[in-house]
């Protein structure tokens, strides 16, 4: 297991971004947090397999939300883990 965490800039808020990205944690399995940060960017925190994190962060960077667009991604993984139950949304 893997600890992740994304902070995310472009059209990212008030696009259906953070429910989008929900769909796709819950899909593979991903544990953690997802919120609006006042810069306009989203900040996301996930547990899992690191091959899965992967996957996810491969699916983060391309918009789960059709409306959404990625300018910017940044993000580290560490061994530093939170242990979420679930993936859920803060805000």
């Amino acid at each position: 297991m893997k600890h992740l965490s994304i902070n995310v800039n472009g059209l990212v808020q008030g696009v259906g971004f953070r429910y989008s990205t929900l769909q796709v944690a819950v899909e593979l399995g991903v544990t953690g947090t997802i919120k609006n940060e006042i810069d306009g960017s989203v900040s996301i925190e996930a547990e899992a397999e690191q091959k899965i994190l992967y996957i996810f962060l491969n699916r983060v960077k391309s918009s789960p939300s059709p409306f959404g667009k990625v300018e910017k991604l940044d993000y580290t993984f560490s061994d530093d883990l939170q242990h979420y139950e679930k993936f859920i949304v803060i805000g």
